[in-house]
């Protein structure tokens, strides 16, 4: 039986000529830079975790165009341009294929013959196409075999259906101009182009799942300018953040970031205005728990409406049974969403896969974090009982030995071992190299637990319950001493990653303790030495902060979790330097990730290998690291936040605002941030900053960085 996927969990790359990938929604498709689809590789058109087209092939005349280059102005279409080989005799080709094709619950191509020669000519253009109805597992080769499809001809074009028992699939593809339809199931058609003229035809792959035809989203005949898709990019590119600075790599970095984040929002059909953010394309096009939310939480200064999107999806899905199959618990908050067959067989036999230790308590941090920036009164109390459904699974299932901190195990053979953001088989373990066993109680977990209980209780304030304010900050002090007297290693100076089945301290020096500082559960007298390990040449590359310092015994720079550098995880360490008030730390960390920015061309991939800089002169790739992924395209918003050292009150009407920016990013413009109904500016120049748009708020100046604060 399949397992759900763990981040890195890939096919291995395709060869050295990177596939092209377009994304709208749930909706993906790879494919060669000629724009064929080749059969048994891992491309293909995927709807929904479905693979609808296995293969699909152009040729002109029985010949296969020159693949000339790939113009990919949005996230969701691409040209492909070609040419014929030149004839016999002839230096020059005299035809050119464009084609233009688009995503969205299915696929359009248009198919453009351009004749550059002064004779009118006649081609046969031919277009094979196949589907497997294969789930995203079974693409992978980890799942039972695929049945067969069978192709039957119709008005125009093809019906392929699929074999499989559970429910019928279709897919119809349709051309105009009249395609006849040859014995192996191929469009075909025969063109007349003038000399000096084009020759356009379309052709559309409609997914049809138990009779019900999707929609395109760019339908035959529709201006792609006036579809759905370019509509909400185009909004989204007016009003996402906007930053003006000389230092060129940052600046190419925010821009990558808002054209990537923008790609990766999805849309529930049935609640279009609830956005939301798959976790990283092509392969993870669909709805993770942790990855979402902290996603959203980085985006939120620029874009409340994702957190409250990605809120409310989750809190449709939230745990409602105990399902040990599917490892559900009530109130417990997803680890991912799948749809396809075989990817509802691997969770389970459900479309949710629950194991997650840490989405629940990100959820209540997300919600209380939400308020602070003046999320609508109405919006946040119709979330609120799933907030405290989601704390009462903390302290019940989640808590299940009743010693205060929140462990995990996992219910079945088939689900994750580790159930925190390092889901690898190998990411928790001792110093020595040794795996930990399960139930394991993972610092940085405990960490946002702490933070749960503290937006629990300034929910609770902003409602006037000081009953229940007063109660959640009993449970968030009461944890915090447990945590630092149970995790800390005082001969050590780091806090233990977690606690095994045991309850021994799982020694091992990791970045994990970077997250301890974000959320403030970290002692005050204690992050000194967690900020100096942190910054040590054990952990820090160069390139950013290691996961696994190099002196434990699974430390491996071209490991997953045992020594990689992530850049999100690296935004949270830089955060919870700058909250303990370790400014040139944090300021350190978000130089090496801008700097190792610029060797991606600007896109940061979800990690990379973790070679010290003195080593390489630029950092080392992660051979299967997803790209673009959520988290690591929204870390340099994280890192920006950190140093504007931004953080607004709703409820008192005030303002913080000390910025902490380093000389080479300044003069700083940064535009596009909401609080509550008002949007507003901040320009910071040598001599200092001003905040423009945001009357009648307080502002205050802190002169130093504000400590954490106790309990």
């Amino acid at each position: 039986m399949t397992e759900p996927w763990a981040s890195g969990d890939l096919p291995a790359a395709q060869g050295a000529c990177s596939p092209v990938t377009l994304i709208e929604g749930s909706t993906f498709c790879i494919s060669e830079r000629s724009g064929d689809v080749v059969p048994d590789r891992s491309q293909g058109l995927f709807v929904r975790d479905t693979r609808m087209l296995s293969r699909w092939e152009l040729t002109v005349d029985g010949i296969e165009p020159q693949p000339l280059s790939v113009q990919q102005p949005e996230p969701y279409g691409a040209s492909f341009l070609g040419r014929m080989p030149p004839p016999t005799g002839k230096a020059d080709s005299a035809l050119l294929v464009i084609r233009r094709r688009y995503v969205g619950d299915g696929m359009r191509e248009d198919i453009t013959l351009r004749n550059t020669s002064v004779k009118a000519r006649r081609f046969r253009l031919t277009l094979v196409a196949e589907a497997d109805f294969a789930d995203l597992f079974e693409v992978k080769g980890r799942s039972k075999p695929r049945p067969a499809a069978t192709t039957a001809l119709a008005d125009s074009g093809l019906v392929i259906t699929s074999g499989r028992r559970e429910r019928r699939q279709e897919l119809r593809i349709t051309g105009d101009h009249n395609p006849s339809v040859t014995d192996s199931g191929a469009l075909e058609w025969r063109l007349s182009v003038p000399g000096h003229r084009e020759h356009t035809v379309t052709v559309e792959a409609v997914p049809v799942d138990d009779g019900v035809a999707m929609q395109l989203r760019h339908p035959r005949g529709k201006t792609i300018e006036r579809t759905r898709p370019a509509k909400r990019l185009r909004k989204w590119r007016q009003r996402g953040p906007q930053v003006r600075t000389p230092d060129r790599n940052l600046a190419e970095l925010l821009s990558r970031t808002v054209e990537d984040l923008g790609a990766l929002r999805i849309f529930d059909p049935e609640h279009p205005r609830w956005p939301a953010v798959a976790a990283g394309a092509p392969w993870f096009m669909a709805l993770f728990g942790r990855d979402s939310l902290l996603t959203a939480w980085m985006l939120l200064p620029w874009d409340p409406a994702l957190a409250l999107g990605t809120l409310r999806t989750l809190a449709a899905w939230q745990g409602s049974d105990v399902d040990p199959a599917a490892e559900e618990e009530p109130g417990k908050i997803l680890h991912e969403v799948r749809f396809g067959p075989a990817a509802s067989f691997a969770l389970g036999g459900r479309a949710a896969y629950f194991g997650s230790a840490d989405a629940t308590p990100l959820f209540v941090m997300l919600l209380g974090e939400l308020q602070r920036w003046g999320g609508k009164d109405n919006a946040i109390a119709a979330l609120l009982p799933h907030a405290d459904r989601g704390l009462e699974w903390i302290e019940t299932y989640g808590d299940a030995d009743g010693d205060g901190f929140v462990e995990y195990s996992r219910k079945t053979s088939h689900g994750l071992a580790n159930q925190g953001w390092k889901d690898s088989v190998d990411g928790i373990n001792f110093a020595d190299g040794r795996l930990a066993e399960a139930p394991i109680a993972l610092a940085e977990v405990q960490a946002y637990v702490y933070a749960a209980y503290r937006a629990r209780a300034q929910l609770a304030r902003h409602t006037g319950d000081e009953a229940a304010a007063a109660h959640w900050r009993t449970k968030a002090k009461q944890l915090k001493r447990d945590f630092n007297e149970r995790f800390w290693l005082p001969e050590r100076g780091w806090y233990a990653v977690g606690l095994d089945a045991e309850k021994r301290q799982i020694d091992a020096l990791t970045s994990n303790i970077g997250h301890c500082l974000w959320t403030g559960i970290a002692d005050k007298q204690k992050a000194a030495a967690v900020a100096r390990h942190l910054l040590s040449p054990e952990l820090f590359s160069g390139w950013g902060i290691r996961t696994l310092a190099t002196s434990m015994g699974a430390y491996n720079p071209m490991s997953y979790h045992n020594g990689s550098v992530w850049p999100h995880d690296n935004a949270i360490c830089a955060a919870g330097l700058m909250r303990y008030g370790y400014v040139e730390p944090a300021q350190r960390v978000m130089d090496a990730i801008v700097d190792a920015a610029a060797w991606f061309g600007y896109r940061l991939p979800e990690l990379y290998c973790g070679f010290d800089r003195a080593d390489f002169p630029a950092p080392v790739p992660y051979p299967t690291s997803c790209s673009p992924q959520a988290w690591a395209a929204a870390a340099p918003l994280l890192l920006l936040h950190s140093l504007l050292r931004f953080t607004p009150d709703t409820d008192s009407g005030r303002l913080w605002c000390a910025p902490e920016v380093p000389e080479r990013y300044l003069p700083l413009r940064v535009s596009g941030l909401r609080v509550g109904k008002s949007r507003l500016a901040i320009d910071i120049a040598h001599g200092g900053f001003e905040i423009t748009g945001i009357e009648p708020v307080t502002i205050d100046v802190i002169p130093t960085p504000r400590p954490a604060r106790s309990g």
